[in-house]
Protein backbone atom coordinates (compact mmCIF):
# COMPACT_ATOMS: atom_id res chain seq x y z
CA UNK A 1 0.00 0.00 0.00
CA UNK A 2 1.43 3.21 -1.19
CA UNK A 3 0.74 6.29 1.40
CA UNK A 4 1.75 10.03 0.41
CA UNK A 5 3.11 10.92 3.29
CA UNK A 6 5.18 7.95 4.37
CA UNK A 7 7.63 6.13 2.43
CA UNK A 8 7.74 2.32 1.98
CA UNK A 9 11.09 2.34 4.04
CA UNK A 10 9.90 4.86 6.57
CA UNK A 11 6.83 2.27 7.03
CA UNK A 12 8.72 -1.07 7.13
CA UNK A 13 10.85 1.00 9.68
CA UNK A 14 7.74 1.78 11.65
CA UNK A 15 6.84 -1.96 12.08
CA UNK A 16 10.32 -2.23 13.38
CA UNK A 17 9.64 0.11 16.02
CA UNK A 18 6.47 -1.69 16.77
CA UNK A 19 7.99 -4.88 17.30
CA UNK A 20 10.61 -2.99 19.19
CA UNK A 21 8.25 -0.86 21.51
CA UNK A 22 6.29 -4.14 22.18
CA UNK A 23 9.29 -6.01 23.27
CA UNK A 24 8.76 -4.48 27.03
CA UNK A 25 5.57 -4.77 27.80
CA UNK A 26 2.07 -7.22 26.81
CA UNK A 27 0.66 -4.08 24.98
CA UNK A 28 0.10 -4.42 21.68
CA UNK A 29 0.21 -1.34 18.97
CA UNK A 30 -1.03 -0.83 15.96
CA UNK A 31 -1.26 2.24 12.88
CA UNK A 32 -4.26 2.03 11.03
CA UNK A 33 -3.49 5.15 7.86
CA UNK A 34 -6.92 5.97 6.47
CA UNK A 35 -7.78 7.43 3.17
CA UNK A 36 -11.62 7.72 3.90
CA UNK A 37 -12.66 11.62 2.62
CA UNK A 38 -15.91 11.66 4.67
CA UNK A 39 -15.97 13.63 8.32
CA UNK A 40 -16.89 10.97 10.44
CA UNK A 41 -12.91 10.52 11.49
CA UNK A 42 -14.06 9.93 15.10
CA UNK A 43 -16.65 7.24 14.19
CA UNK A 44 -14.67 5.94 11.91
CA UNK A 45 -11.54 5.55 13.78
CA UNK A 46 -13.45 3.34 16.27
CA UNK A 47 -14.92 1.15 13.89
CA UNK A 48 -11.14 0.16 13.23
CA UNK A 49 -10.44 0.00 16.53
CA UNK A 50 -13.17 -2.15 17.32
CA UNK A 51 -12.26 -4.71 13.81
CA UNK A 52 -8.17 -4.14 15.07
CA UNK A 53 -8.06 -4.01 18.88
CA UNK A 54 -10.95 -4.59 20.70
CA UNK A 55 -10.95 -7.26 23.10
CA UNK A 56 -8.61 -9.40 20.88
CA UNK A 57 -5.58 -9.12 23.65
CA UNK A 58 -5.61 -10.99 27.16
CA UNK A 59 -5.14 -7.76 29.50
CA UNK A 60 -7.26 -5.54 27.21
CA UNK A 61 -4.23 -3.31 26.39
CA UNK A 62 -3.94 -2.62 22.43
CA UNK A 63 -3.16 0.91 21.36
CA UNK A 64 -4.18 2.12 18.05
CA UNK A 65 -2.62 5.13 16.12
CA UNK A 66 -5.73 5.93 14.06
CA UNK A 67 -3.97 8.67 11.22
CA UNK A 68 -5.80 10.13 8.52
CA UNK A 69 -3.11 12.30 7.06
CA UNK A 70 -5.32 13.94 4.05
CA UNK A 71 -8.20 15.79 6.78
CA UNK A 72 -4.81 16.08 8.87
CA UNK A 73 -6.78 14.08 11.92
CA UNK A 74 -4.96 11.71 14.44
CA UNK A 75 -7.03 9.87 17.45
CA UNK A 76 -5.16 7.62 19.62
CA UNK A 77 -7.44 4.78 21.06
CA UNK A 78 -6.54 2.21 23.91
CA UNK A 79 -8.73 -0.77 25.07
CA UNK A 80 -10.35 -1.04 28.40
CA UNK A 81 -7.25 -1.62 29.97
CA UNK A 82 -5.23 1.17 28.66
CA UNK A 83 -7.75 3.45 29.55
CA UNK A 84 -7.93 1.81 33.37
CA UNK A 85 -3.91 2.61 33.55
CA UNK A 86 -2.70 4.96 31.49
CA UNK A 87 -3.49 8.73 32.82
CA UNK A 88 -5.24 10.73 29.64
CA UNK A 89 -2.91 13.77 29.68
CA UNK A 90 -0.09 11.06 28.53
CA UNK A 91 -2.56 10.60 25.23
CA UNK A 92 -3.26 13.99 25.23
CA UNK A 93 0.78 15.43 25.31
CA UNK A 94 1.44 12.71 22.74
CA UNK A 95 -1.48 13.97 20.85
CA UNK A 96 -0.08 17.23 20.68
CA UNK A 97 3.40 16.58 19.84
CA UNK A 98 1.86 14.20 17.43
CA UNK A 99 -0.07 16.92 15.77
CA UNK A 100 2.57 19.77 16.27
CA UNK A 101 5.58 17.89 14.00
CA UNK A 102 2.51 16.82 11.37
CA UNK A 103 1.82 20.25 10.71
CA UNK A 104 5.58 20.47 9.82
CA UNK A 105 5.75 17.55 7.65
CA UNK A 106 7.47 14.96 10.19
CA UNK A 107 5.38 12.13 9.66
CA UNK A 108 7.39 9.49 10.11
CA UNK A 109 9.69 11.10 13.31
CA UNK A 110 6.30 11.40 15.42
CA UNK A 111 5.07 8.47 14.66
CA UNK A 112 7.71 6.82 15.29
CA UNK A 113 8.73 8.71 18.46
CA UNK A 114 5.51 7.81 19.82
CA UNK A 115 5.13 4.29 19.51
CA UNK A 116 8.54 4.22 21.47
CA UNK A 117 6.97 6.37 24.03
CA UNK A 118 3.84 4.31 24.34
CA UNK A 119 5.87 0.99 24.32
CA UNK A 120 7.95 2.98 27.58
CA UNK A 121 4.35 3.83 29.30
CA UNK A 122 2.63 0.19 28.57
CA UNK A 123 5.69 -1.20 30.36
CA UNK A 124 5.18 0.84 33.09
CA UNK A 125 1.77 -0.49 33.06
CA UNK A 126 2.07 -3.96 32.05
CA UNK A 127 5.44 -5.66 32.34
CA UNK A 128 6.57 -8.84 31.05
CA UNK A 129 5.98 -11.33 33.63
CA UNK A 130 5.88 -14.50 31.51
CA UNK A 131 5.36 -15.67 27.92
CA UNK A 132 5.05 -12.32 25.80
CA UNK A 133 3.19 -13.96 22.71
CA UNK A 134 2.38 -10.93 19.74
CA UNK A 135 -1.45 -10.72 20.22
CA UNK A 136 -1.62 -8.39 16.96
CA UNK A 137 0.13 -7.94 13.66
CA UNK A 138 2.73 -5.08 13.67
CA UNK A 139 2.27 -4.27 10.57
CA UNK A 140 0.31 -0.95 9.24
CA UNK A 141 -3.06 -1.22 8.28
CA UNK A 142 -4.82 0.81 5.61
CA UNK A 143 -8.26 1.90 4.26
Amino acid sequence: MMSNFLTNIEMDSLVETIKTAENNSTGEIRIHIDSNTDDRNAEVAFEVFKTLCKDKTAEKNAVLFHVNFEQKYLTIIGDEGISRCVDQKFWDVMHDYITAEFAKGNFYKALKSSVLKTGIELKNHFPITGENPNELPDEITFS
